[in-house]
């Protein structure tokens, strides 16, 4: 679990999870999932802990078995046996090569099994939008998870904005059945995309469109109201 001082987000973009690349504040990622393998290092110093420190802030998907979500295996050409595999040096909880007596197997379920690390989802998709204060001009790019509700896109706006709670959303939204597009007040509780605040990035990467060349724009109006500030 993060520390109680850290904000827990349903879904984080890969460049949140690369600001924690360090032994005293580890994340990493793998199979859609986001880890705080923080405390995990603190209680295994020295050798152990080495190739988790080295990919702190990176995925590491390729560690593992996306159908058993177990780390790879191979079978050894010497033994003949089935070994975890680590190129990177063996991590905690995955047993010695050899046996030896002061092997501690009393961890139970294996860190990369343990909920306790998780701290949220890696996002699939991530999307830029602009977001342009109607009462004082003011825009901000901000890369956000697609999968994010419009109110879960406030809390991180809120980083830019104190009072950005004190603002309805709207956005240039086409209109069912027609060519037309007006503004209307987003739902707080569903995704831009759920919101008809489509992203069109794809379509851009397959006609070799920079992504850049339209950023869908939120724009908020003062609701003259700082008691939710």
């Amino acid at each position: 679990m993060p520390p109680e001082d850290k904000l827990i987000r349903r879904f984080y973009t890969p460049y949140e999870v690369a600001h924690h690349n360090t032994p005293d504040d580890c994340w990493v990622s793998f199979l859609g999932g986001v880890y705080d393998l923080t405390r995990l290092i603190k209680s295994n110093p020295g050798v152990l802990s080495e190739p988790l420190i080295k990919v702190a802030g990176q995925d590491i998907s390729n560690w593992f078995d996306p159908k058993t979500r177990d780390v790879k295996t191979y079978v050894c050409p010497v033994t003949n046996l089935e070994r975890f595999y680590t190129p990177m040096g063996r991590f905690p909880h995955i047993p010695p090569v050899e046996p030896m007596g002061n092997w501690d197997n009393s961890f139970g379920i294996p860190w990369w099994k343990d909920r306790k690390h998780f701290i949220g989802n890696l996002s699939a998709r991530i999307r830029t939008i602009r977001i342009k204060n109607v009462l004082t001009g003011q825009e901000d790019i901000l890369e956000v998870p697609s999968e994010e509700t419009v109110v879960e896109i406030r809390e991180r706006y809120l980083d830019l904005n104190w009072h950005a709670k004190s603002y309805t959303f709207k956005a240039l939204v086409k209109v069912p059945d027609s060519d037309d597009f007006e503004f209307q007040e987003l739902d707080m509780n569903k995704t831009l995309e759920e919101n008809g605040v489509p992203d069109e990035t794809p379509q851009f990467e397959d006609l070799q469109v920079p992504t850049d060349f339209y950023v869908p724009i939120l724009h908020l109006h003062w609701n003259d109201d700082l008691t939710v500030a």
